[in-house]
């Protein structure tokens, strides 16, 4: 098998257990939507039900980081799909909201550990000057996953219930035999790997991240990563309720849903053209702002035509900057500590997807308008583009550190 064969079966590989962990979490938005009418769940409920997700992806996200630096990259890729695909069917068979929610947090476990360590093991795989374009194009999977969910909770919950989703997102676990084979660590990390006596410890490779060498760009990840998955969450898991709440019933607004998805898409693929013509710092910071234009625009919006403008355009640029996201990610940490460091910072951007689904169920409760809510995105999002902007470092072209 040629070399350029063996680059787009790793990235197919990886990036269909991104499409499946995406369908699982997408799923999630809708069905709970459906679960808040069915069960009578209070906004809280809700907020608190797409909340818990991101808690157990908070802790996956760490904890993945730091052992794929200690015992491989496809190693604790495998463990983490099979973690949140079997606890995704067993969420089917949930007869209480604590139940559901216990099941959910184990999912998001896997879930946010698989996604750090995928984009590490792509990355540490191809040469520098298509590696940005490789992680975003892997990160594209995820607009496959989130198309998959939408069009499950259209043609499946209406007519089987929210189960029946839970079910379907259990398949993966049968993929994991395939990737079993298919997939091998990236040569640099079996050959750093293979330095028994010069492999960090934990401690070491913590103490690495927060280094006078690594301190800013640690500084300027946590808080793109917080900012970034903070608006991302708060908005999309929502995005149904929200269309819910302004007046649509829950198929149409799941169709609305569906067609907003769809530009995640031409997000991904223009990111990943732009990402190796102009830079990563400049997709970031564009599509960042872009992205709080449109969270704005969705919140005002007033008619329905605007507002399926408003979707389309916050799909396109929100999911573009998450791929330029991971794609510069690894590139700021040596192989050592590139995991971990990913890792890390995945998981301090998850607080902000535990604190923010919650903090809109709070405010629609207390009745504030969905215009104010999203303006709140608009700020945060701005945070997260200025700290790129200040204290960002180009890495276009630059072979990875080891």
């Amino acid at each position: 098998m040629s070399y350029g064969s063996k680059r787009r079966k790793l990235l197919f590989s990886a990036g269909m257990s991104w499409m499946f962990d995406a369908m699982d979490i997408g799923i999630i938005s809708f069905i709970a939507a459906a679960l808040a009418k069915e069960w009578s769940l209070s906004p809280q409920q809700t907020g608190l039900f797409t909340s818990i997700n991101s808690v157990g992806m908070a802790l996956g996200a760490a904890a993945a980081g730091i052992l794929a630096d200690r015992f491989g990259r496809k190693a604790v890729l495998l463990w983490t799909l099979l973690i949140f695909s079997v606890a995704t069917g067993l969420s089917a068979l949930a007869a209480s909201f604590t139940i559901l929610c216990t099941l959910r947090f184990i999912a998001g476990f896997g879930l946010g550990g698989e996604l750090p360590v995928a984009s590490t093991l792509v990355s540490e795989s191809v040469p520098a000057k298509e590696r940005g374009r490789a992680v975003v194009l892997l990160e594209s999977f995820w607009a496959g996953g989130w198309i998959a969910s939408a069009l499950i909770s259209y043609f499946v919950i209406p007519n089987y219930g929210w189960q029946a989703a839970f079910v379907i997102g259990a398949l993966p676990v049968f993929y994991a035999l395939y990737l079993r084979r298919s997939i091998e660590d990236p040569i640099r990390f079996k050959a750093q790997a293979s330095r028994k006596e010069t492999a960090p410890t934990f401690r070491k490779r913590l103490a690495s991240v927060w280094s006078s060498d690594h301190r800013r760009s640690t500084i300027m990840l946590w808080v793109l990563w917080f900012t970034v998955v903070f608006s991302y969450y708060g908005m999309f898991l929502w995005l149904p309720s929200v269309m819910v709440l302004k007046g649509f019933s829950l198929v149409k607004s799941f169709e609305y849903v569906l067609i907003m998805t769809l530009a995640q898409l031409p997000g991904y693929f223009t990111a990943a053209y732009f990402i190796e013509k102009f830079g990563r710092k400049f997709v970031l910071v564009l599509y960042l702002l872009l992205t709080a234009a449109s969270a704005a625009w969705f919140g005002s919006a007033s008619t329905e035509g605007m507002l399926m403008a408003a979707g389309i355009c916050l799909s396109f640029f929100n999911l573009g900057a998450w791929g330029g996201m991971y794609a510069y990610t690894p590139e700021l940490y040596p192989t050592s500590v590139r995991s971990t460091g990913g890792g890390l910072a995945a998981s301090f951007g998850r607080i902000g997807g535990i604190i923010a689904p919650y903090l809109v169920g709070m405010l629609v409760a207390r009745q504030v308008e969905i215009g104010s809510i999203f303006w709140i995105f608009f700020v945060t999002i701005l945070v997260g583009a200025l700290a790129v902007l200040w204290l960002g470092t180009e890495t276009k072209g630059k072979e990875l550190a080891d």
